[in-house]
């Protein structure tokens, strides 16, 4: 049996894991841990088409979940298959523009750019150390979120600020959302027939994250998101856009803390905050038909922000070959999907309705209409980008030596 890649996708309180063969891009097992640092923790994963659970022993953290997933690699004599592991890495900064082999110094960068993504590096390394620890003899890379983005042009990243700042302390717009951007934009242009260097795309990843970003020529030359995950586009429970003066508003007018004012921006606002329900949307699809108005008005503006991103982004082109909806909501919700295109006709964007309410899940489809230029359902595969570069990384390092 060919050589595997374990990939690992460390959040807060989850772990996302797979075996995946770079070769023919077969999943060999997938599974998360969920409700990691409570005794409510729980891991399961399918493996041969049958779903299981594995223990999870106390302190019911990331370390215990990786001990329990080791143990189970060992009893289905799947240890001595796998070759490296990759690791999503949300922030690299300028530094990071491509996959990197970890060690301690590439670790320590990691965690001084934590400032930056406050929600997900302290995760990422926490499951880097925590392999390190599991599998100390295997290479393990970081695939960084931010990586895609590092061909935009100064004009997209650097804000109205002095300039002095971003000279200095680096402070530009980053974007993120990069490994998914660049697997379905090249499945956009595969579906297309064309060559991804004649390519044009807005790509919008929607999910409890959320980002758009305009691809020319198979380049990211501009994207939502910023310096850190809260610009942009309404998200699950983040707020996205906002006018920074409300900061101060917040701070000297309604006393607040500033940490209060990050937990409110990052965790408490977005479809969370303005529905008072939940940050699910299939949760305020369901409220909104049961006529709860605050879904309703939530779900509207979500997919009024989600489009006006969209629209603006065309400036980056002469010519558009496709909009790509991904991700969670971008792949499952026919009602988003139609919201945000309808306002977008002036881009000569319409969808065909019984198609887009019809989609068999987990297929490319494009779901305009005879007149609109394509608008492609493509479901990411950010592991299977993790898989890949994880291999060619590894087969230049040996090629080197």
């Amino acid at each position: 049996m060919q050589s595997q890649i374990l990939v690992i996708n460390c959040g807060s309180s989850s772990l996302k894991f797979s075996v995946i063969n770079p070769a023919d891009k077969s999943v060999m097992l997938e599974g998360i841990a969920e409700q990691l640092q409570s005794p409510q923790g729980s891991i399961t994963l399918k493996y041969q088409q049958t779903k299981q659970s594995l223990p999870l022993k106390s302190p019911y953290d990331h370390q215990a979940a990786l001990d329990s997933i080791v143990k189970f690699l060992t009893e289905q004599s799947l240890m001595a298959l796998i070759q490296a592991i990759g690791h999503r890495v949300v922030h690299g900064g300028e530094k990071f523009n491509q996959p990197t082999l970890l060690d301690t110094q590439v670790i320590d960068n990691i965690k001084t750019l934590s400032p930056l993504a406050p929600l997900h590096n302290p995760a990422n390394v926490i499951g880097i150390e925590a392999c390190l620890k599991a599998f100390p003899d295997l290479p393990q890379v970081a695939v960084f979120d931010t990586a895609f983005h590092q061909t935009l042009p100064q004009h997209a990243y650097l804000y109205g600020i002095p300039l002095e700042l971003y000279q200095e302390h680096s402070i530009r717009k980053y974007g993120f959302h990069g490994t998914s951007h660049y697997y379905v934009v090249n499945k956009a242009a595969e579906y297309l027939n064309k060559p991804i260097n004649q390519c044009n795309f807005i790509s919008a990843h929607l999910g409890n994250g959320c980002s758009v970003t305009a691809v020319k020529q198979g380049q990211s030359v501009d994207t939502s998101l910023g310096m850190t995950p809260l610009e942009g586009l309404i998200m699950g429970t983040r707020s996205g856009d906002i006018d920074a003066g409300i900061i101060f508003d917040l701070a000297e007018r309604l006393g607040y803390q500033l940490e209060e004012i990050k937990t409110l921006l990052n965790k408490q606002s977005g479809l969370l905050g303005l529905s008072g329900l939940s940050n699910d949307c299939r949760e305020l699809e369901q409220a909104a038909n049961e006529g709860n108005a605050r879904a309703s008005l939530a779900l509207d503006i979500f997919a009024y922000k989600a489009a006006k991103t969209i629209a603006s982004f065309a400036v980056c082109f002469n010519q558009l070959d496709g909009i790509i909806f991904t991700g969670g909501i971008g792949e499952n919700s026919s009602l988003i999907r139609e919201k945000i295109t309808q306002h977008l006709a002036l881009l000569h964007i319409n969808i065909n309705s019984d198609t887009n309410n019809n989609l068999e899940r987990g297929t490319i489809c494009n779901i305009a209409s005879a007149a609109s230029i394509p608008c492609l359902i493509i479901p990411t595969n950010e592991e299977l980008v993790i898989a890949n570069q994880t291999n060619q990384l590894l087969s230049e390092e040996k090629r080197n030596v």
